[in-house]
C-alpha cells in the first residue's frame, strides 16, 4: 500500500536543545580537535528495519569509544532498553544485535564535521558533510518512521537530506523526539521515555502492504 505524506507532529523537544554525548573531561580534550574533521560512526542497520533513529553527530565520548550514546548519563539506552529487551548493563554488541532484531536502525545525519567539544551548537556549519541517508532509506524498504533524536538532527536532515529524497522516501513519517542528551534537562527521564515509546511502539508493529 503506498505511503501518503503525514505532517510532522508537534515538537515535544522544545527549542533547539544541544545533544551532548560527551563528558566534561572530554570537552576540554576535544577543543584541540576543532581544526580537523571528525568522522562519525557506521550505521547499525538491517534491510528489514521499520524505524530509523537519527542523531546529529556522536559526541566525544561516543567517538572515543566507537559506541553510540556512550555517555553514562545519556538516556538513549535506558529508554530503548525495554523496547529491545536489553538493559543498558548488557554488552554493547548484544544491544546492537537486539536493535536490528527489533527492527530499529541507528545512524546520524552528519557524517563528518568540525566541532569543539560535544555540543551541537559548536558544530561548524560550513564543515558539515552528511551521511548517505538517501541510500540507506532506499535500502530499507519497510521503514515506517524516521525518528530524530533532538532538534539539530531534524534541522540538518531537512536542510541537507530531504531535498535529495524521492517521493516514496519523503512520504515516510518523520518525528522529532526529545533529545536523550543530559544537556536536555527540560524533560525528565520518564517524560522522555513516554514520548519515545509512544512513537516507537506503533511503528514497530508489523502491518501488511509495506512498500
Amino acid at each position: 500500500m503506498p505511503r501518503t505524506p503525514t505532517p510532522d507532529p508537534a515538537d515535544p523537544a522544545g527549542p533547539d536543545t544541544a545533544i551532548d554525548r560527551g563528558d566534561d573531561a572530554s570537552e576540554a580534550r576535544d577543543t584541540d580537535r576543532s581544526s580537523s574533521l571528525l568522522t562519525g560512526l557506521p550505521p547499525v542497520v538491517r534491510d528489514d528495519a521499520r524505524v530509523l533513529v537519527l542523531g546529529s553527530m556522536p559526541g566525544v565520548r561516543s567517538l572515543d569509544e566507537a559506541r553510540y550514546y556512550a555517555h553514562p548519563r545519556n538516556a538513549f539506552w535506558p529508554i530503548v532498553g525495554p523496547v529491545i529487551g536489553q538493559p543498558p548493563s548488557r554488552p554493547y554488541a548484544a544491544r546492537l544485535n537486539a536493535l536490528r532484531e527489533r527492527g530499529i536502525a541507528l545512524w546520524d545525519v552528519i557524517g563528518r564535521c568540525r566541532r569543539a567539544g560535544s555540543l551541537d551548537s559548536s558544530i561548524e556549519a560550513d564543515s558539515v558533510e552528511v551521511n548517505d541517508l538517501p541510500g540507506l532509506i532506499d535500502r530499507c524498504r519497510q521503514l515506517a518512521l524516521i525518528a530524530f533524536n533532538g532538534a539539530r538532527a531534524e534541522q540538518e536532515f531537512r536542510r541537507r537530506v530531504l531535498p535529495r529524497l524521492g517521493s516514496g522516501a519523503r512520504a515516510i513519517r518523520r518525528v522529532r523526539l526529545p533529545s536523550t542528551s543530559p544537556a536536555n534537562a527540560r524533560l525528565g527521564l520518564e517524560d522522555k521515555r513516554r514520548a519515545w515509546h509512544a512513537q516507537l511502539g506503533p511503528a514497530l508493529a508489523p502491518v501488511d502492504g509495506d512498500r
